[in-house]
């Protein structure tokens, strides 16, 4: 998929998934329905999860500046984590509400609530055909929130058809405290995830152990110490390490840094600082690898 085609997919994407958010919070509300209410919530995320990949699109055309020498690559975890903030808020407001209509039901139109929630699920097969076949990271991820979401569609067309031909209405905040589940499992990843990134963590998805021994394989290098490897969004690492070797050919160790970044770019280290030593550090002796 071509980058303007991605581009174009994903303002389509968003352009269609805000319009049915805002069609299902009416629709919930005329209906009466917590479950589409739910299912609105999972729409909410997707139009989040696609704005960040749309962002990181354009964020990364941005070229940095004096006074923002990484550009704007955070502000995508910072969309994350009011994203994951206002599903907490969305979901817990669902579960009061489930539970009090357990005590005290409340009519539901069930013909508007299947049509709202089977246009729902057409829209979100369109989004999601719309997606397939990218190969961007972040287009990859809004594109598996969107396929999870039909499931949610489907949830709340059995329960508007159960609704309809039995009357029995409890099955709505049931599955409308399910969904919310759902939700509320998502916000508390989303929240974790955006605040490990913030806080300057290694990446969940690298191991340490393995991105040391990629830069200790490489010829000249005889240890590695004071590493520091975090993420400066959700595709973007960092490292900063000092590089032991015996090497005093200026020309070699620029071979050797060299080699050392193209073994590092499995693992979406963008920006590697490398500081070359030809005396180890006393410190490295007690935490091999670890900064001091």
């Amino acid at each position: 998929m071509q980058e303007n085609n991605v581009e174009k997919s994903l303002n389509m994407a968003i352009m269609l998934t805000s319009v049915f958010f805002v069609v299902e919070i009416i629709g919930s509300i005329i209906s009466g329905s917590l479950s589409l209410l739910g299912d609105a919530g999972h729409m909410l995320r997707d139009v989040f999860a696609l704005l960040l990949s749309l962002s990181a699109i354009h964020i990364a055309k941005n070229l940095p500046s004096r006074t923002k020498t990484f550009g704007y690559h955070r502000i995508e975890i910072f969309a994350a984590f009011i994203n994951g903030i206002l599903l907490l808020g969305i979901s817990l407001w669902i579960f009061l509400q489930a539970y009090q209509r357990v005590f005290a039901p409340k009519p539901i139109e069930s013909v508007t609530m299947f049509v709202v929630a089977l246009i729902g699920l057409l829209v979100n097969m369109y989004v999601a055909l719309k997606l397939h076949g990218s190969h961007d990271i972040n287009v990859k991820s809004a594109f598996t929130h969107v396929i999870s979401d039909t499931l949610s569609s489907v949830a709340v067309i059995f329960a508007s058809a159960w609704i309809f031909f039995t009357g029995q209405t409890i099955i709505d905040p049931i599955l409308g405290s399910l969904i919310a589940i759902f939700v509320l499992f998502s916000a508390f990843a989303i929240i974790k995830d955006s605040i490990y990134v913030l806080l300057g963590f290694a990446p969940k998805n690298v191991n340490f152990d393995n991105v040391i021994k990629d830069i200790e394989i490489v010829k000249g290098v005889e240890s590695v110490h004071n590493v520091h490897l975090w993420s400066l969004c959700s595709n973007i690492n960092v490292i900063d390490a000092h590089i032991f070797t015996n090497e005093q050919n200026m020309g070699k160790i620029e071979a050797i840094k060299q080699k050392i970044k193209k073994n590092l770019k499995k693992y979406n280290i963008r920006h590697a600082t490398l500081e070359f030593e030809c005396e180890e550090c006393i410190e490295n002796h007690k935490v091999k690898g670890m900064g001091h």
